[in-house]
């Protein structure tokens, strides 16, 4: 019999998940052997969200404020700017957002940056914690209106990319719980947003100056780049960002709290986030949301470009895709990758997800070019890259297949570019450019697996996207 709700409505909660099961498990998460792999475990207890390592414990209220409960604070560094691994930006609002939907598991348990886990399905490169490492995407904004120019000591968050496109495009966005971003000025006849998916922010600015991504260098000389780039929600992974910006809300709200979740609810795994789900993630958004698409002002077209937060969009590459019966099967329908002259092609040629991502976003670029073709364009358009997150997987950033999946987007851009400026388009068009998350690299040598621990301590638990951990399950996970 399932426990009173635990601060989640009416949501039943995990047998035990409240009280001695999660402090059998606790025992086991912040023991100092586990620490390498361990960075910070979170829960919710009475209202407040707790934060806690090997070496302290604290509380937050929903505003930030944070009461010290034991040892020293595990996230005293908050500084939204900062690049340290031990860095947690925002760390309260986050947590909290996360923590409102009866989806959030009992206890988050985060990585450390250096936690390498290819058993697992880890990969080189990483992303998903609270630190600001993983949680920096980029933030550019040029063109039409707006007042910046060149790299500013600016932060902004994925929730504000939302409630920005809403104000660019002359739509509502109230109830958001981003705000629009004033460098942005007042808009233009057309808004396109692009996201990176994956692309680390620092390493995208210094390849910019450095002149091998000409096509980011061109919207950086009509506008600006944020230094501190757009914090992602917690957890900062694929498809609760891309909703957080298209919703301009967090996980709390959206419902998207994982790329895969327990719904307690249902009594089920949710995976809304693979190639096989993608066109389908929207049923697991929360009534009552509303994307950028929906709140635009009657008759404006709308296009949605290879991203699975499409409601509202009058054209979507994914509304196409289940109108097909296609399913996740897309591979018929891309093109070839050895055929695309805007590919890295012994790249190409020597990782599969590599060449899986070239053809996704060599669709995606045939798409940009009709929707901005013969026709007045949309006046809002949204593109998703996927490459640029295969290569920060691959090689971590700064790598050589991570600058190759961003100089490929970045030919792919330019080329989008040259149309519009061909088109004498470029005065009436504004672009901001973003990605979901940011990328760590892991270390090799630092292994560790704390399910194994949590078994020899016969905690019963599932552990869904590897540190959402629902306790109180019969099955040992």
């Amino acid at each position: 019999m399932p426990l009173p709700s635990r601060d989640h409505g009416d949501a039943p909660v995990s047998p035990g998940a409240d009280g001695y099961l999660r402090d059998r498990a606790l025992d086991v998460l912040l023991d100092p052997g586990l620490a390498h792999v361990v960075d910070i475990v979170c829960w919710v207890e009475k209202g407040l969200v707790h934060v806690a390592d090997s070496k302290g414990h604290v509380a937050l209220r929903p505003g930030g404020e944070c009461t010290l409960l034991a040892g020293r604070d595990p996230i005293a560094d908050q500084d939204p700017m900062s690049d340290s691994t031990c860095c947690y930006p925002y760390a309260g609002e986050r947590l909290h957002s996360l923590f409102a939907d009866p989806r959030a598991p009992d206890l988050a348990v985060v990585h450390t940056g250096a936690h390498c886990w290819p058993e697992r399905g880890g990969h080189p490169g990483e992303h998903g914690s609270l630190n600001a490492i993983q949680s920096r995407a980029p933030l550019i904004l040029s063109g039409a209106g707006v007042s910046e120019r060149g790299v500013v000591e600016r932060v902004a968050r994925v929730v504000d990319v939302g409630a920005t496109l809403a104000q660019l495009a002359g739509a509502s966005y109230d109830g958001m719980e981003g705000t629009p971003l004033p460098e942005a000025g007042a808009g233009a006849a057309h808004v396109v947003g692009l996201l990176w998916d994956g692309a680390q922010c620092a390493d995208l600015l210094a390849l910019a100056a450095a002149g091998e991504l000409p096509a980011v260098a061109r919207l950086l000389d009509r506008g600006c780049a944020f230094r501190g780039g757009a914090i992602a929600e917690f957890p900062s992974v694929t498809l609760v960002n891309h909703t957080s910006a298209l919703t301009g809300v967090g996980p709390g709200q959206h419902g998207i709290v994982n790329n895969a979740f327990y719904d307690r609810l249902l009594g089920q795994q949710v995976v809304p986030n693979s190639s096989a789900t993608w066109h389908n993630a929207m049923q697991w958004l929360r009534p009552g949301v509303t994307t950028v698409f929906e709140r635009l002002p009657a008759g404006a077209r709308s296009a949605c470009v290879n991203e699975p937060v499409d409601v509202g969009a009058t054209y979507s590459t994914f509304a196409l895709i289940r109108e097909s019966g296609a399913g996740g099967n897309l591979a018929p329908h891309l093109p070839v990758a050895t055929d695309d002259r805007h590919a890295t092609q012994e790249l190409v040629a020597a990782n599969a997800d590599y060449a899986w991502g070239t053809q996704v976003d060599a669709a995606g670029l045939t798409q940009m070019l009709a929707l901005w073709g013969d026709e007045a364009p949309p006046r809002l358009t949204w593109w998703n890259t996927t490459l640029t997150d295969s290569g920060h997987h691959a090689g971590g950033p700064g790598s050589v297949i991570a600058r190759a999946s961003l100089r490929d987007a970045d030919r792919r851009l330019g080329v989008w570019l040259d149309l519009v400026q061909e088109r004498g388009l470029l005065d009436d068009t504004v672009v901001l450019l973003t990605a979901d998350h940011g990328s760590e690299a892991a270390d090799p040598s630092c292994n560790g697996d704390w399910d194994e621990a949590l078994r020899k301590a016969r905690v019963p638990f599932r552990d869904e996207a590897y540190g959402f951990l629902y306790l109180g399950h019969d099955v040992v996970a």
